[in-house]
């Protein structure tokens, strides 16, 4: 049996689903899965790892859809509702998808898309109404191919990451004891459900153990609504990405001082609030700890290994940095030659247990390259073994690590200094290539309302870090690029200001 299904059947009679006004219960969530996973069968015994695309808004049909698929023996391609046709017709033919189901505002988008690639074509509400109790579903080892999310693809065609059923099982469970989930605990999902924080940590977490998720009825982010949740007390866990955070702080500090008196005392009451997905910076960590009194937990991983590394769930968290290795990873820093580096020298991340990925679908000179040769996945993420033993990221090789002049330069380091000057909003420093330095500094910045004297902040900048790092560029932006789940996209930053 599925874990996730097997391991939620002790709360049956527990509510599992809020979402469309409605509460489901687990017992609910168990027929309707079997029910749509008899549907997928359609006489067959087994799909055998049959591909299955769909394009299903967030809550109660979502999740049956994407267990009734696993409980039907194939694999989950789950599409990012935002994505222009180009995009959704990539994933559905990459990853080889012979089925496409859709919530029914989606059927004139995908309805010709699906007879174009000869694809079986369901649209939800209109299965066949059978007994479940009647149904045969097939016998699934935990080897099998499960789920297939693709990657950004910022500097290529995206990829499909392929993860079985033990590595889902391995990143659920790792975070289940990590951070202490419990059936009595309530989440919201405010995440895309094409993305591994979406899927995995707030979605599969919460039901994995028993415990209740929440989606808006409303589409789009609304700040009045988390907190109208929070202030009713019906969470107990939120995960998001700093962007959120932004808005959540924006909105509270438009409201008057009872508003704001109410919504911090009810945040306090919340067991845990996680960042992730994108870096958080220190700035917003301090504010939301005013705020709500919480040091947002931060934590690191991608697509490929679930999560990895975590700040604890409850000793001191440190800002700017995402902790140790969650259970059941171990986790190193190695250089170019793929060598252990000593403590206080920069180095990849590289991970290594049962929450790390099969495979890239199709394309096994990536999937071979990704790895070392004993096995190490490397994450392409520079990092330093910080003063307590845990990690800090120093960004993203290809993007966040600028060589210049011989040097190699954080990014996010410079990002982190430039937000705590006077009127600055946000910031993204990128590199620039440049024939005499190999690439130079740029910054773009946001602005809170004023303009600002950049030679004043240049001049600033090097009282805080050393000259090299300054950037030699600067441009405002109204707001930086980014993508579904909030991260700066660099590339078109770089674009917008070369």
């Amino acid at each position: 049996m599925i874990s996730i299904f097997e391991k939620s059947l002790p709360y049956l009679e527990k509510t599992a689903i809020q979402s469309e006004g409605k509460s489901y219960s687990y017992n609910d969530l168990h027929l309707a899965s079997r029910h749509f996973a008899h549907h997928l069968l359609n006489h067959l015994t087994d799909l055998n790892e049959t591909r299955v695309a769909y394009m299903v808004n967030p809550g109660f049909d979502y999740v049956r859809v994407q267990w009734g698929i696993w409980l039907s023996g194939a694999v989950a391609v789950p599409l990012c509702l935002s994505y222009p046709l180009a995009s959704l017709h990539y994933t559905i033919e990459n990853s080889g998808s012979s089925i496409i189901v859709v919530s029914p505002e989606f059927k004139e988008t995908l309805q010709q898309l699906s007879n174009e690639l000869s694809c079986r074509f369901i649209v939800l509400d209109d299965e066949m109404n059978e007994n479940p109790s009647q149904y045969v579903l097939p016998s699934i080892s935990e080897d099998r191919r499960a789920l297939i999310l693709y990657t950004s693809g910022t500097t290529n065609l995206p990829k499909g990451v392929v993860s079985t059923h033990a590595n889902l099982n391995a990143q659920i469970s790792s975070l289940i004891e990590a951070w202490k989930w419990e059936s009595q605990d309530n989440t919201v999902c405010i995440l895309p459900l094409h993305h591994v924080h979406g899927v995995v940590n707030v979605v599969s977490c919460s039901l994995w153990a028993g415990a209740t998720c929440i989606f808006p009825e409303q589409k789009g982010f609304s700040a009045e609504y988390i907190f109208n949740l929070i202030k009713n007390d019906l969470l107990s866990v939120f995960m998001a990405v700093p962007t959120i955070y932004f808005k959540l702080i924006a909105h509270w500090e438009s409201l008057n001082e009872q508003e704001q008196k109410e919504i911090s005392t009810a945040l306090a009451k919340l067991r845990l609030m996680v960042s992730g997905s994108a870096a958080l910076p220190v700035s917003v960590m301090e504010k939301w700890k005013i705020i709500s009194n919480h040091d947002l937990l931060e934590r690191y991983g991608m697509t490929e290994i679930g999560m990895a590394l975590s700040n604890p769930y409850e000793e001191n968290r440190v800002a700017g940095h995402v902790g140790f290795p969650l259970p059941g990873v171990s986790a190193r820093l190695a250089d170019e030659n793929n060598e252990i580096i000593s403590n206080d020298e920069p180095g990849e991340i590289q991970i290594k247990g049962k929450t790390v990925f099969k495979e890239y679908w199709q394309k096994p000179e990536a999937t071979m390259e990704s790895f070392t040769q004993d096995g190490w996945f490397k994450t392409g993420d520079i990092a330093v073994i910080d003063e307590i033993g845990g990690f800090r990221i120093l960004g993203r090789n290809s993007v966040d690590i600028i060589k210049s002049g011989g040097y190699k330069i954080s990014a996010l380091e410079i990002e982190e200094v430039v937000r705590a000057f006077p009127g600055i909003s946000d910031c993204c420093v990128v590199g620039i290539e440049n024939e005499e330095w190999g690439e130079v500094v740029a910054a773009a910045l946001v602005l809170e309302k004023e303009p600002i004297d950049l030679q004043q902040l240049n001049d600033w900048i090097k009282t805080q870090m050393p000259a090299y790092k300054a950037p030699r560029s600067y441009s405002i932006l109204k707001e930086l690029p980014r993508n579904a789940m909030g991260k700066v996209t660099k590339k078109d930053v770089i674009n917008l200001i070369k």
